[in-house]
Order: structure tokens, then C-alpha cells, then sequence
């Protein structure tokens, strides 16, 4: 069993540092989010993030709708759209707040993250490997670049098995029908 996740969760002092939603814009992120039969929903400054699970800044999630704020990191964001893509479809038929899944899956939530940084203009993959170091993410060969590219096999075949991504690792735009 690859145990590359420990946790996640921001306790770094460049958390200030990351990419946020302020810095892109929402257009990019709806057409993105709009793949996935997901919407955007917007909260005001200083207001709490309905469906957040982790607080603060971070995105939530009620049904299909990805609640985020100016200030909302990238990463969460696509780690959030992530949840939404790989649950099963009783998980998403009654999501509040809590993705949940298993280890294997919230891997593959974080690899799949990253592939879709890619369709980000302004983001990219190397940002959001940074950006994931800096909020906190940890992994047991102590970044989330060493993961990627040597420890997250069992990540990529989970996606690969469910569909979500192709042979190329590219995403398929589709969500998890098993």
C-alpha cells in the first residue's frame, strides 16, 4: 500500500504565498468547473464559505455547486472540483461540505489536481506543486513534485481504472459513473 498523503491541512508560514482566485479571475475557473456539470458559487469578503470543510479561505462544496471566495486558493479549488470528479454517485447525489472517500481516492484527488492546473492559464502544474508544498500538503518523500513523479503510481492507475483521465494523462472531463 503506497502511503505517500499523511495529511493535508495548511500549517506552513508561505501559505500567504499561494495562487488565489483573486489572481486568475472566476471566468477561467467556471469554464473549467462547467466541465464537470459544476457552478461556481460566489461569497462575499470576510463571510464564512458555506460547505467548507476545512474553514478560512478554503472552497466548499454543497451539491454540485464549488462555493469560493476572492481569497480562495487555487489549489483548493481544484482540489475540491477534484472530490467532485472522483466520488461515487451516491456520495455526490447527497454532498454537504464532507467529500469523504478513502485513501486511494484522496491520492488520486491530488494527482488529478495537478493535471488540471494545466487548464488554468496563469496556473499550471509547477504552481501548483509549489502551492501545495506552501499550504501544507505533506508527503512522505517530503514534497508534493517527489510524489508526483515517483511515488504516485497507485494515484495515477486509480484515475486510469475510473476512466477520469487517459493513457496520455490527460483529464476526460467526465465524472466517476461506478
Amino acid at each position: 500500500m503506497n502511503e505517500s498523503i499523511s495529511e493535508y491541512g495548511h500549517q506552513t508560514a508561505d501559505r500567504e504565498d499561494v495562487l488565489r482566485l483573486a489572481d486568475v479571475g472566476l471566468a477561467p475557473v467556471r469554464v473549467l468547473l462547467s466541465k464537470f456539470g459544476l457552478v461556481a458559487g460566489t461569497v462575499s469578503p470576510g463571510k464564512n464559505i458555506p460547505g467548507s470543510f476545512w474553514g478560512d479561505e478554503e472552497a466548499g462544496l454543497i451539491g454540485n455547486e464549488l462555493l469560493v471566495r476572492a481569497d480562495t486558493p487555487l489549489h483548493s479549488i481544484l482540489h475540491e472540483t477534484c472530490h467532485y470528479v472522483c466520488m461515487d454517485q451516491n456520495r455526490r447525489a447527497g454532498l454537504d461540505t464532507d467529500a469523504g472517500g478513502d485513501y486511494d481516492e484522496e491520492n488520486a484527488v491530488c494527482y488529478l489536481q495537478i493535471l488540471l492546473a494545466d487548464h488554468i492559464e496563469q496556473f499550471g502544474r509547477q504552481r501548483m506543486l509549489d502551492d501545495m508544498d506552501r499550504w501544507g500538503y505533506t508527503f512522505r518523500l517530503g514534497s508534493a513534485r517527489a510524489w508526483f513523479e515517483r511515488d504516485a503510481e497507485d494515484a495515477c492507475t486509480w484515475l486510469l481504472q475510473r476512466k477520469l483521465i487517459d493513457p496520455q494523462l490527460q483529464p476526460r472531463w467526465t465524472l466517476r459513473h461506478d
